[in-house]
């Protein structure tokens, strides 16, 4: 079981012409709403500071975007950037979880990021446009990797985080307040297999899908070769800490040149698997640099998931 790749990758480039898009457009939410594929992407220019635009698409390949973004930094908090956004449609208002990169440390103790502080930030919408920032799920800690479930569980919002090496769950009533007690462990990476894809790091991707088996999630890791790859976790529905099937095998791991060779070596990160008429959209940043897209069927990953 393999992802496979559009034959018109990459999707979306660097504009060479842009102050804030000059250089990288990476590690994209995307989200099919009213028959229309959104983007949200994240982008460099020429200060190297992080920002977040806006695209839309008819067929998910060829994109229209905004000429300014439409989120980047307020104030110290995320003076640095706001880096790789993914968006979940809740009761019909969106949420976006994104990494804010500050030069302040807002946490207690010692900064555990060299330079300030890194804060796993939600924002609201309703447009997919404007967007109206709730706060961070923890503080004080390099914590990202952050995505929210589609739906309440047991009457509460649920999320995916990273606490380095692990991937965590937690729960909100609010999306405002995470309480440390309300938090568990789910899995990490195999460090017990030194041959595993996903040895020695471990975090979570796009938006968990939905289906009669169980949450699917496509995770991503990587080893002491420091390779990152794309594999699938089921999770139960009722009890996401529960995992049904995690496969060995990896799906999709760097091949083409602007993945291996980037403004980062040996990456493709992905923030979004929207599912639309069956078909998994697994979008991309290759090498930390342009955006890319890979598809399967869902009813393929989900035999994999369940047999692999």
């Amino acid at each position: 079981m393999k992802l496979q790749r559009a034959s018109v990758n990459p999707i979306l480039l660097p504009h060479p012409t842009s102050d804030w898009e000059t250089y990288n457009v990476f590690n994209p939410a995307v989200i099919y709403h009213n028959g229309l594929f959104h983007m949200h992407y994240r982008a460099q220019g020429l200060d190297w500071t992080s920002r977040i635009g806006y695209a839309v698409s008819v067929d998910g390949i060829h994109w229209n975007r905004m000429r300014r973004p439409i989120l980047q930094p307020h104030d110290a908090t995320d003076s640095r950037g706001l880096e790789d956004p993914r968006v979940t449609e809740i009761e019909g208002v969106f949420y976006m979880c994104y990494t804010a990169y500050g030069r302040v440390f807002t946490g207690a103790g010692e900064p555990t990021h060299a330079g300030g502080g890194i804060l796993p930030m939600i924002a609201r919408s309703e447009n997919l446009i404007t967007w109206e920032r709730l706060g961070p799920v923890v503080r004080g800690e390099d914590n990202k990797d952050h995505v929210l479930f589609p739906r309440k569980i047991n009457g509460r919002y649920a999320l995916l985080h990273r606490r380095w090496p692990n991937v965590w769950l937690a729960y909100s009533h609010d999306l405002v307040t995470w309480r440390q007690e309300d938090m568990v462990m789910m899995y990490g990476p195999r460090g017990d297999d030194a041959a595993a894809w996903d040895q020695k790091s471990v975090g979570s991707n796009g938006v968990p899908i939905e289906t009669e088996h169980g949450w699917l999630l496509i995770n991503h890791g990587y080893n002491e070769d420091h390779v990152y790859k794309f594999g699938v976790i089921l999770l139960d529905l009722d009890d996401p800490t529960q995992i049904i099937r995690r496969p060995q095998q990896d799906i999709f791991a760097p091949e083409e040149l602007w993945e291996i060779r980037g403004d980062a070596s040996n990456v493709v990160f992905s923030c979004a698997n929207p599912v639309v008429d069956g078909v998994v959209y697994v979008y991309y940043g290759g090498g930390d640099h342009v955006i890319a897209l890979a598809t399967c069927k869902l009813c393929d990953l989900i035999d994999f998931v369940l047999d692999g």
